[in-house]
């Protein structure tokens, strides 16, 4: 669904801003303990309010290492163990991974987006579908599943990207795709 969510933002016109961790696809870290909070709202608030520490954890690089690659001592903030996966080293060239998608929908969006305009086009219920110019020519779709329910996607010459496999013609429930249209 993240994922989703990042192809039809990206695909809109206008600047776009990543924030950092976004595209390895990492969560807040909610559960830091509280004698490494150091957001200065903890101690403002007399330890009610934990701040922006939890936003604030190293990237991980790697699998692993005291820091998992973001240097060679231990963090200022300890990172979960989860990360090792969601790392860079862990995402790097995998078909499908957060990372690798981020990665593709901003080269496209150079590449093939960089027109100022777009159309709204008739969609099923519980979906979204535009179309924007494309550079060199032809235009890309973006059509967003934001529904429980399959949809079926306008005819369109390619798939240039999407959040999860089209099952034919056929955008699954919290899915995108950018489909290129001649």
């Amino acid at each position: 669904r993240a994922r989703a969510a990042t192809l039809l933002m990206l695909a809109l016109p206008g600047s776009a801003y990543v924030y950092q961790g976004e595209e390895l696809g990492l969560p807040e870290v909610v559960d830091l303990p509280e004698d490494v909070l150091a957001d200065p709202i903890w101690e403002r608030s007399g330890h009610t309010v934990r701040g922006r520490d939890g936003a604030r954890v190293p990237i991980p690089w790697e699998r692993g290492g005291p820091s998992l690659g973001f240097g060679t001592d231990e963090p200022w903030l300890p990172q979960p163990a989860t990360w090792a996966e969601l790392s860079v080293e862990a995402q790097e060239g995998v078909e499908g991974s957060t990372l690798e998608t981020y990665r593709s929908a901003l080269l496209l969006r150079r590449r093939l987006l960089r027109t100022p305009g777009m159309e709204w086009l008739d969609s099923p219920p519980d979906s979204l579908m535009f179309r924007r110019d494309a550079i060199g020519g032809g235009s890309v779709v973006c059509a967003v599943n934001l529904g429980p329910e399959a949809v079926a996607v306008p005819a369109y010459d390619e798939i240039l990207l999407s959040s999860d496999p089209l099952d034919g013609d056929v955008l699954p429930p919290d899915t995108a795709a950018w489909l290129r249209v001649t």
